[in-house]
């Protein structure tokens, strides 16, 4: 028997050589940081659904369940998981894709294969991956971004962490090195989210992955809902910080631990060893 095909096509807008953003939710989004970034692309410019996929085949509904709409105890129907490609444009009518849904629980490497055949289809210039993790990061520093990528002159436009790691992999990064095979460029771009606030939305992470965008594509969007978010979230942590002298004195260590690490990045020398270990001890945690 022939397999069901993962997918619908439903419209083929020409787009030129757009770029394909990867913003799937689950494993690696602290803070709701790539989550809340792709809420801020569809609202800018959101265009048609392009494609569909079929969420029967890849998704554990026992895992991720549907939402059951109850209207004064009438079951109003449910809303069940959807993975979704949608045209959209930046600030500037720059086209790009947008994949969006729950990272599947089956079937990864027919996924990786279907998102590729997709790329292939609308002339696909460039793969970003888009996600976020905690950090010992205080609140009261910009994030720091790093990358992966398919290329060492890509990665560099971000920065990486300078070492080498042995980790579980999410698809996004079973999307970028499927892309190589292909000779297209792909790179994941990751924002830190303070450990204390990684349960929270945090949209000051979401601001730099679309800064994020900006740097590697070229791509641009308004981000002044999410910096005021920002504010206010900043604003109730500072206030949560100040009534406690243990966790002021932890932020305070984690600002010095900061700015050594953005005055080695200014001076241009390896400084990842730390946030290497750390990253490589939360990313097997999330795997347990």
């Amino acid at each position: 028997m022939s397999e069901s095909p993962l997918f619908e096509l439903h419209e083929r807008p020409d787009l030129g050589e757009p770029v394909l953003v990867i913003c799937l939710e689950g494993w690696i989004d602290a803070g709701e940081a790539a989550e809340s970034a792709a809420k801020a692309i569809l609202e800018a410019g959101r265009g048609p659904t392009v494609a569909t996929f079929d969420t029967e085949q890849l998704i554990d509904h026992r895992a991720r369940r549907p939402t059951l709409h109850l209207v004064e105890g009438v079951n109003a129907g449910l809303t069940w998981p959807s993975i979704e490609l949608t045209a959209a444009t930046d600030s500037q009518g720059r086209s790009l894709l947008l994949l969006t849904g729950p990272e599947p629980d089956h079937q990864w490497r027919r996924f990786v294969q279907a998102v590729l055949d997709l790329a292939v289809e609308f002339d696909v210039r460039l793969v970003i991956g888009l996600g976020a993790y905690p950090a010992a990061a205080p609140h009261t520093r910009t994030p720091h971004l790093s990358a992966t990528a398919t290329r060492a002159e890509l990665a560099s436009q971000v920065g990486f962490v300078n070492a080498t790691l042995d980790i579980p992999a999410g698809v996004q990064a079973a999307i970028e090195h499927a892309s190589s095979s292909l000779d297209l460029p792909a790179i994941g771009v990751w924002a830190q989210v303070p450990h204390y606030a990684s349960a929270m939305p945090y949209p000051e992470a979401s601001v730099a992955l679309l800064d994020g965008l900006r740097i590697v594509a070229g791509l641009q969007f308004d981000k002044s809902t999410l910096v005021d978010e920002a504010a206010d979230v900043r604003s109730r942590l500072d206030d949560i910080v100040a009534r406690n002298d243990e966790h002021a004195t932890h932020v305070q260590r984690l600002e010095e631990q900061d700015d050594v690490v953005r005055r080695a990045a200014e001076a241009n020398l390896p400084s990842g060893d730390e946030l290497a270990a750390e990253v490589e001890r939360f990313l097997r945690d999330q795997d347990d």
